[in-house]
């Protein structure tokens, strides 16, 4: 039987624990003293200290398989808050297969962990600035920015519409609150995120610089001189799911927040100082290029990955782990402005801005730190 103290404590369950927020989730909560159950299929070394923290549990666990969460998930019965991070990346996004394996995903979660839940007094649900957007028309509407009011798109199977529907069906039965948080492209450092933007930037940069090779950016001329995408620091994302979660608003269920950096960039401004960071050199002409597609340059480059990480004693990792080239391709051709107002969260209190380039800047030496580049 657990210490009568034990009921006092917040008590976490993070799904997605070793993405990028879901690290940054569970630094702070442990730091905070709070219990933490952190779930995802495999561990990370990279989270070598929070994994030796005595308040952390690692769950690993397969959200797909419904019996595999029934067992793993069933015994967590002191779960106070729950953090969802995670997503399931097999399928093309705006695809049925991908909105109906997230759903499945969460549902299976829910069902394990909900009829024992006694103490649960808050879900955060993590989606994106995708959710005002289809992959299937994007389109620049002229949209100037956009706020947590505007409409769902019709086109195409946005899986974040699914999860939070099967929140507003579920959570009511057992009276628990829930808020859902709506990043940019996030800035932070993990091996186990499908959509990693500082990790590409920085496997290219590396080989660039060790292949004394010109630190480009291949885009379009918008995207390059125009601001396209929010930006949303790992930091950032977790301290406000934290700050909403904690009593900071009132508890209406469902409410949301874009959960964005609030301050201006463009490319063409930080990107020297991105390469300099690096230490590698755009070129003398200008780094913009609108030739240059990251898949096709940097494909074929594992095996430079490996002598990098062989000469500087990195910690051993495939190229594919941290750096996604489509990623890039896609970032910097985006067709259509995906940017967002964070007025709402400003007004209940929270204030916390980062500068893009000073939040790049960190993560970079984050993952120098963590000996995952140069």
């Amino acid at each position: 039987m657990a210490a009568k103290n034990a009921k006092c404590i917040n008590v976490a369950v993070i799904f997605g624990v070793t993405g990028l927020v879901g690290k940054e989730l569970a630094g702070r909560l442990l730091s905070r003293g709070w219990k933490v159950y952190g779930v995802a299929r495999r561990p990370d070394s990279s989270t070598a200290i929070i994994n030796k923290h005595q308040g952390y549990n690692f769950v690993s666990c397969d959200l797909l398989d419904s019996r595999e969460a029934q067992d793993k998930l069933s015994p967590i019965n002191d779960v106070t808050h729950i953090f969802w991070v995670t997503w399931a990346s097999q399928f093309p996004l705006d695809s049925p297969e991908c909105y109906d394996q997230n759903k499945t995903m969460m549902a299976n979660a829910l069902i394990a962990l909900l009829p024992k839940a006694e103490r649960l007094r808050h879900v955060s649900l993590q989606t994106g600035v995708k959710h005002y957007v289809s992959l299937q028309e994007l389109l620049d509407k002229g949209v100037g920015c956009y706020d947590e009011l505007s409409p769902r798109v019709i086109a195409g199977h946005n899986f974040y519409y699914g999860l939070e529907d099967l929140l507003q069906e579920m959570l009511p039965l057992y009276k628990v609150a829930w808020s859902i948080h709506r990043p940019g492209f996030i800035i932070g450092s993990s091996r186990r995120t499908y959509y990693n933007l500082i990790g590409s930037i920085c496997v290219y940069g590396t080989i660039c610089k060790y292949l004394n090779l010109p630190f480009v950016f291949g885009g379009t001329k918008k995207c390059w001189e125009e601001m396209y995408i929010d930006a949303s620091d790992a930091r950032l994302v977790a301290d406000q799911q934290i700050f909403v979660a904690t009593g900071h608003e009132q508890a209406v269920e469902g409410r949301a927040y874009n959960a964005i950096n609030g301050e201006y960039y463009i490319w063409k401004e930080i990107w020297p100082a991105i390469g300099a960071k690096l230490g590698a050199e755009a070129p003398e002409n200008g780094a913009f290029s609108g030739d240059f597609v990251y898949s096709l340059a940097m494909g074929g480059k594992e095996g430079v990955w490996k002598e990098i990480v062989a000469k500087e004693g990195l910690v051993v990792t495939e190229m594919k782990e941290l750096a996604n080239w489509d990623l890039l391709d896609q970032m910097f051709r985006c067709p259509a402005k995906m940017l967002c107002t964070r007025n709402k969260i400003d007004l209940i209190g929270f204030k916390s801005r980062y500068h893009v380039l000073d939040s790049i800047t960190y993560w970079i030496d984050v993952m120098r730190a963590d000996k995952l580049i140069p």
